[in-house]
């Protein structure tokens, strides 16, 4: 009797543990926006975090074919009609992206620009694989330059829009992914999700935590390959990086890469990798780029104008400009890296 009293409390032992193990981290993936997509979900059952994953894929090709800038749809119309200098109805998928591309764009003194589609035509990375393209003429991007296409060419009155400028190409490429997420994560939030990561291509958004323990994201070397180091997340945060790995080609053995400076017409040198963190995915993502091209010498007064309290750019020399916050917050593979370190930035970190 005392033998079976013994093994019904181990048995009840056994069951009581098992009720306090949460369940294991939940993860999927889709493909959105040209990349691919990763979820994970904390403390929730896998039936349930399946559910959220479907429902969340759905929202990603909802927002891929409406802010496609060269398929047909909501915003392919707009760049039609934004060439014939006619007032029009803007489609409700697009105006928002509109209006926050206008603001971002006027904090980062234009770095980040959303209307140098035709610009970003010229180059071929409007192609799905640039492989094997070559530069443009130069007299092509002279005739860009001289348009000088931006986004306060746009003009807005309610839904009404029109631009006096027909260079003028919107392409979404450089913030709508953060966006995307952002709009994801808030409906995770509705779902009742509460700890969770919406990972694009290396770019994400977290919020809550990792079963009680922070979620450690890895930042990618600037070679493409390998970690440059990680970052602990500390409730809902946002951490993006632009690099010219992501997608490039090679001409006459040189490489260019996607992210054009609209002041040259030209992939914008100086600079490998940018690393930001931001509580708002869409500020980080346009961030990451307008810091990009600002480059070593000038993303501290651009990550100032845009409220950015956390930065890491890596130089085409390989040394690491961070500010002191992000210093705090980043641990490194490597601890022979050069390190040239900034004032503190004045904007509260995160915001």
């Amino acid at each position: 009797m005392k033998c079976l009293k013994t093994v019904a409390w181990l048995i009840l032992l056994l069951l009581l543990t098992g009720c306090d193990t949460p369940p294991p981290i939940y993860k999927g993936k889709f493909l959105a926006f040209g990349t691919l997509v990763d979820i994970s979900i904390a403390g929730l059952p896998e039936r349930e975090a399946q559910a959220a994953t479907d429902i969340i894929e759905d929202d990603f090709k909802r927002m891929h074919r409406s802010w496609h800038a060269w398929d047909p749809g909501p915003l392919g119309r707009v760049n039609r009609l934004i060439q014939t200098g006619e007032t029009f109805s803007a489609p409700p998928s697009v105006l928002p992206l509109i209006k926050r591309g206008i603001g971002l764009s006027d904090k980062s003194n234009g770095l980040f620009n959303p209307a140098i589609g035709q610009l970003i035509d010229l180059w071929g990375f409007h192609s799905n694989d640039p492989n094997g393209h070559r530069p443009p003429p130069q007299a092509a991007i002279d005739r860009m330059l001289a348009d000088a296409p931006k986004m306060s060419d746009l003009q807005l009155d309610g839904i009404q829009m029109r631009s006096n400028n027909p260079s003028v190409k919107l392409d979404f490429g450089a913030f709508g992914k953060g966006y995307g997420i952002d709009l994801a994560m808030e409906h995770l939030k509705e779902l009742g999700i509460q700890n969770a990561i919406l990972n694009a291509g290396g770019d994400l958004r977290a919020i809550g935590n990792k079963n009680g323990e922070p979620w450690r994201i890895a930042i990618r070397h600037p070679s493409g390959e390998g970690v440059l180091g990680v970052i602990e997340t500390k409730g809902s945060e946002s951490i993006f990086t632009s690099g010219d790995y992501e997608r490039n080609f090679t001409w006459e053995g040189k490489r260019y890469h996607h992210i054009i400076d609209p002041r040259t017409g030209y992939p914008a040198i100086g600079t490998r990798s940018v690393t930001v963190i931001h509580d708002d995915a869409t500020t980080a993502d346009a961030a990451a780029t307008a810091l990009f091209i600002a480059g070593p010498s000038n993303w501290y007064e651009i990550a100032q104008r845009m409220g950015i309290g956390y930065v890491l750019l890596v130089d085409s020399d390989g040394i690491l400009h961070m500010n002191p916050a992000m210093q705090e917050r980043v641990e490194l593979t490597d601890n022979s890296y050069t390190i040239k370190l900034s004032p503190p930035l004045t904007t509260k970190p995160g915001h």
